[in-house]
């Protein structure tokens, strides 16, 4: 599904995580469950696009026949940037290969999560609290390198910048995000991500109030709210929360995705709105729970358009 524009070309579209069958941190859920079967499996659910995974080859001439077979377009993919802690000039030269790989399959957006400054180790098994934050300065001076980058990235490779705030990283709050942007230029996108901002403790609707214009991608997450609770009481750690179903796709947690639909409607945006949640796919099976979660984004575009 995706609204119709000139030319009978969808306005946007809808795509998946690869999440859902495979995570990329957690090796051991989903680690049985070959590459093919997520495709197949996305395809059958209905959906237009996937985004990478770990499993996915990094070869154009490899991936483009596996997607193509069952009619699916490559939707972008996660990139960990550096740029926290090092130059335009390195992360240019780190970025390049996985650029030319989404250029290579058509992709229109580079997905930027900062993996600079976080918890030496294995941050994402650090408990919540223990995250690193940038002071003001270094936010500004960080907001100009992902400006610089995000040129090089639009002039080499004709992609734009989509910065994910997430939890555990640089930009996680609604505080954090809204220094960035404000002091970004129009270089860096924003991927708005309905889960991980209910999960970093405020509404998402207020980042399309304040950066609508900036929204490059859509990850639509939904979250258990007891569970997320839980997680933050105990201080408990990222991959933690995951394990205990902190995460879940639309439909099935406590965020209302209406602002979201709203937006689409009367934004124009065109992009990708790509359903995406961390889970345990022995608890959580893949191909029913992302079907459920399509039928409810469907049926929530649907109310949207004629609301």
């Amino acid at each position: 599904m995706g609204a119709q524009s000139a030319g009978s070309r969808p306005r946007f579209r809808i795509g998946v995580s690869p999440l859902s069958w495979t995570n990329d941190v957690l090796e051991d859920l989903g680690g049985d469950i070959p590459l093919e079967t997520c495709l197949s499996q996305a395809a059958a659910a209905g959906y237009a696009g996937v985004e990478l995974g770990r499993k996915f080859p990094r070869q154009a001439a490899e991936l483009r026949p596996l997607l193509a077979e069952r009619n699916l377009a490559l939707v972008s993919g996660w990139y960990s940037g550096q740029l926290a802690d090092r130059s335009v000039a390195d992360e240019a030269n780190a970025a390049d290969d996985h650029a030319r790989l989404l250029k290579a399959l058509d992709c229109g957006v580079l997905v930027y999560g900062e993996c600079g400054r976080m918890v030496p180790g294995a941050p994402l098994d650090a408990p919540m609290s223990g995250r690193l934050r940038l002071n003001q300065k270094e936010m500004l001076d960080y907001a100009r390198r992902l400006g610089e980058f995000g040129a090089r990235l639009r002039d080499a490779h004709g992609l734009r910048l989509a910065f994910h705030h997430h939890l555990m990283m640089v930009v996680e709050t609604f505080d954090e995000t809204c220094r960035l942007f404000d002091a970004a230029g129009h270089e860096v996108g924003l991927l708005l991500d309905t889960g991980h901002a209910a999960a970093a403790g405020f509404d998402y609707a207020g980042l399309i109030g304040r950066f609508g214009d900036r929204i490059a991608h859509i990850h639509l997450k939904d979250v258990r709210a007891d569970v997320m609770r839980r997680v933050r009481r105990d201080d408990l750690s990222f991959n933690r929360g995951v394990r205990a179903g902190m995460f879940t796709v639309p439909g099935d947690g406590g965020v209302d995705f209406a602002p979201v639909a709203k937006f689409v409607r009367d934004s124009g945006y065109a992009g990708w709105l790509v359903v995406e949640a961390e889970q345990d796919p022995t608890k959580q099976p893949p191909l029913p729970t992302v079907s459920r979660a399509k039928a409810f984004v469907d049926s929530l575009l649907a109310e949207a358009a004629i609301g």
